[in-house]
């Protein structure tokens, strides 16, 4: 459960930013908001904590932004415009690459390298805004929903559509799931690179942005390339003990 922030949790921020803010309060209540939401999810922020954490008040917010729901899609907006734009780029490159495998796995680099390539968690990418979509997408809330799709769908059907054409013989059902499995990996790369030093015993280094991209391109080329899963050739599963006719749900 995501824990609603204390008045004692946002009050030191808040006079730290009202202290340092910039003169363009759109923007300091932007960061604000972005940093609270990636901290405490959407539903457990209210505008008032926003206000306080930007050094604004409550009215600057609507006034900028009408609602919390209008402040959101704005934070998407103006990262998801740049990493949008940056992949339809790659994406109509990849598209021209003649060789069906090259093809494929520059189709897919396309779609990873714009989400690693940010400097800055102001611009598309950055570790902060993929806190907060992991986030925004594990709450379920139907505003949030519809923010990501008006968002990511366009893309993202564009992305399947490339990757359906390198690999014809693959139902784009099961291209769907496959793309939507690279969607997790990435966030979880991207939020906890950490773990991978630690697992591999210093071995690796999880901070390192291209290692973990072509990882990551090489992993999904081999799964989008698996066979297609057809119906019928798995069967449901039975717990042990349990009676023939009763399966786990």
């Amino acid at each position: 459960m995501v824990r609603k922030p204390a008045k004692s949790d946002v009050k030191p921020d808040a006079k730290a930013a009202a202290s340092t803010r910039k003169p363009n309060m759109r923007e300091a209540i932007l960061a604000a908001a972005e940093e609270l939401f990636s901290t405490y999810g959407f539903n457990a922020v209210s505008v008032r904590d926003i206000a306080q954490a930007a050094g604004a008040n409550p009215g600057s917010v609507t006034y900028h932004f009408k609602t919390k729901d209008g402040l959101l899609l704005e934070i998407y907006r103006r990262h998801c415009g740049p990493m949008n734009r940056r992949r339809s780029e790659l994406l109509a490159a990849a598209r021209r690459v003649r060789d069906l495998q090259d093809r494929l796995e520059a189709i897919v680099r396309a779609y990873v390298l714009p989400a690693f390539t940010s400097g800055s968690d102001l611009a598309g990418g950055g570790t902060r805004f993929t806190r907060l979509r992991a986030i925004m997408s594990a709450e379920g809330n139907e505003v949030v929903r519809r923010i990501i799709a008006q968002t990511f769908d366009d893309t993202s059907h564009a992305f399947i559509d490339a990757i359906h054409e390198s690999l014809p013989h693959i139902p784009r059902t099961d291209l769907v799931w496959r793309s939507h499995f690279l969607l997790g990996a990435l966030y979880y790369t991207l939020v906890t690179p950490e773990r991978v030093s630690r697992l591999s015993r210093g071995s690796a280094d999880g901070t390192d942005a291209g290692h973990a991209i072509e990882e990551l391109v090489r992993a999904t080329v081999a799964a989008l390339q698996a066979a297609p899963l057809e119906q019928g050739t798995l069967a449901p599963r039975k717990a042990p003990g349990t009676s023939p006719g009763r399966v786990l749900t």
